[in-house]
């Protein structure tokens, strides 16, 4: 009983909440959310994780119709060759539909699924849904691997947040669809990192050559990098 009665307080609290945005949101901007009941044009897709400390509409400020959103488990972008999941139906639908002019995926500091990254084997294939989810990011923790050897695995696990978002640019130039758009100049590729613990965000544009999206090194060739404190 004890359980079922905080559960009835914390929808109780959920109503409030919606009551408040219904009064002092949608009802003071009616205009906006009747037009937005009509359709929607968001010039951003976001890729964010699902952890539920990191929302990009609250980091960011996105308001509605302003982003499309998708969220997964480390915020991953599988390659076109993957087949169809969830992450990249979505990603069709905000290119080809909705056409989006910015693509931004959004790493964050001490995310659990690039731990559990980070704590498996290069020739181990899992069983556990999450493990093979996450060994998307595969590449990602080999190089995070051999560039970090003398650090620790907190300091790798950092260091593979950042590497893992780079690989998820590179796997969104497998989608014919993505690619061609990048290259006539119609769609930018973005990547981002939060990190709550101080509370700084970074970001910075892929720098999309035709001939060699990548550099010999393996590195995503990246442009106005920027941080905010």
């Amino acid at each position: 009983m004890e359980r079922v009665e905080h559960g009835t307080d914390l929808f109780d609290e959920m109503k409030q909440r919606f009551l408040s945005f219904k009064k002092h949101k949608y009802m003071q901007n009616l205009e906006l959310y009747e037009k937005l009941a009509k359709d929607q044009a968001p010039k951003f897709m976001v890729i964010a994780c699902a952890d539920s400390r990191v929302c990009p509409s609250s980091i960011l400020g996105f308001q509605p119709g302003e982003a499309f959103v998708v969220r997964n488990v480390a915020n991953m972008v599988p390659p076109y060759e993957n087949g169809p999941s969830e992450t990249n139906a979505g990603l069709e639908f905000a290119v080809n539909s909705l056409k989006v002019e910015n693509i931004l995926v959004i790493g964050h500091s001490r995310c659990g699924g690039i731990r559990a990254l980070m704590s498996m084997h290069d020739d181990v294939e899992t069983s556990s849904l999450i493990g093979s989810w996450v060994s998307v990011g595969m590449n990602a923790r080999v190089r995070t691997k051999a560039a970090t050897k003398l650090l620790n695995f907190d300091q790798q696990c950092k260091h593979c947040e950042k590497e893992s978002v780079n690989c998820s640019l590179v796997n969104l130039l497998t989608y014919p669809w993505v690619e061609e758009k990048v290259r006539n100049g119609e769609l930018a590729i973005h990547g981002g990192y939060y990190d709550f613990v101080d509370c700084a965000f970074e970001k910075w544009t892929l720098d999309y050559k035709e001939s060699n999206p990548i550099d010999k090194s393996g590195k995503v060739a990246v442009k106005d990098r920027a941080f905010w404190f």
